[in-house]
């Protein structure tokens, strides 16, 4: 299958696909998907070489199976991505490339470097990262705690500078409030954008949940 259709036959194929609660489904792939779209756009103009269905396939790929609904199992995702793509008739190089995006893609804690190695795996990183920031990250976030049973805010709880991928997966299934994740993820992303764009766009995200934060800071404690 050539690059076009095998792009719009994966959208349609994830839009199936998709078993998360409202923070991890269609409508969250859809937006990185086209976030990363612009991103690349920006690559390519600043003169850089940029595979797109590399990075279409990604973006589109980088949640089939997210392993906070599959038991932690890290590998379900890649797992997932390869064997939609072999069964398109995929090329291996362009298996190989796309599954690597997959597995690497998630944030595995503020102490863990990030382990990118490729152009096409920054860009959709970085547009993974943007929904999770700003208005909209906001907004997943509540809905992500919802869906654990979360409570919206624990006065005086700690956030946890999670130093390895086992501790950080081990708070996703615990029951820290909402608005502690903002301190252990959200307000993290904007320095660890890769691409001129994603800094970009994440300056104005990030504002705006700092914007926030001193808001609900205010009302919870009654002084607005």
């Amino acid at each position: 299958m050539t690059a076009e259709p095998l792009v719009e036959a994966t959208a349609a194929h994830v839009r199936g696909a998709m078993l998360g609660d409202a923070s991890h489904d269609w409508w969250h792939v859809h937006r990185v998907w086209q976030a990363a779209r612009t991103i690349a756009a920006g690559e390519r103009a600043a003169g850089r070489s940029v595979d797109s269905t590399v990075v279409e396939l990604g973006a589109l790929l980088h949640d089939i199976a997210d392993w906070k609904f599959h038991d932690g199992d890290d590998e379900a995702g890649p797992r997932a991505a390869r064997a939609w793509l072999e069964s398109q008739g995929a090329e291996a190089t362009l298996v190989e490339a796309v599954t690597d995006i997959v597995r690497r893609v998630s944030f595995k804690g503020a102490g863990v470097p990030d382990d990118m190695p490729s152009l096409e795996g920054r860009i959709v990183q970085d547009a993974d990262r943007l929904d999770a920031i700003g208005a909209v990250g906001i907004a997943r976030a509540f809905a992500y705690g919802g869906h654990k049973g979360r409570p919206i805010h624990t006065p005086g709880e700690a956030a946890v500078l999670h130093a390895s991928p086992e501790a950080y997966k081990a708070e996703a299934d615990g029951n820290g409030a909402s608005t502690t994740h903002f301190h252990e993820k959200l307000m993290l992303l904007r320095d660890r954008m890769h691409t001129e764009a994603g800094r970009r766009l994440a300056d104005g995200r990030h504002a705006f949940m700092v914007t926030y934060l001193a808001r609900f800071d205010a009302e919870w404690s009654g002084r607005a």
